[in-house]
């Protein structure tokens, strides 16, 4: 399994909009792709930008066609209907990582 992780940093003037419509509209249409099993969003807590809010979405994906077909097929609409509502606003930047091993207790 690998997890395609994007880091954004959102200025504070548009912050709570923008987790918002993460949340209501842009995670949901990445999920629905059906090329990921499942996310997770994370918010820094402890940086030193006084004018920003940083965050991590991973997405859990099978395997790397599954993330190509995503980033060629899904990927740059999506990215440009981010990029268009808050351009100027953030800066991303995006890994993926593979799991080596994972153990999730949540309670």
């Amino acid at each position: 399994m690998l997890l395609y992780n994007v880091t954004v940093t959102i200025d504070l003037d548009v912050h709570e909009d923008w987790v918002r419509w993460m949340r209501e509209t842009h995670i949901p249409d990445v999920m629905i792709t059906g090329m990921f099993i499942s996310y997770r969003m994370s918010r820094l807590i402890g940086h030193e930008h006084t004018d920003s809010e940083i965050y991590t979405l991973q997405y859990a994906v099978k395997d790397m066609a599954h993330l190509l077909r995503y980033q060629n097929e899904f990927g740059p609409d999506l990215q440009r209907q981010h990029k268009e509502r808050y351009e100027g606003k953030y800066a991303v930047f995006r890994t993926v990582m593979e799991v080596v091993d994972h153990n999730e207790v949540m309670k």
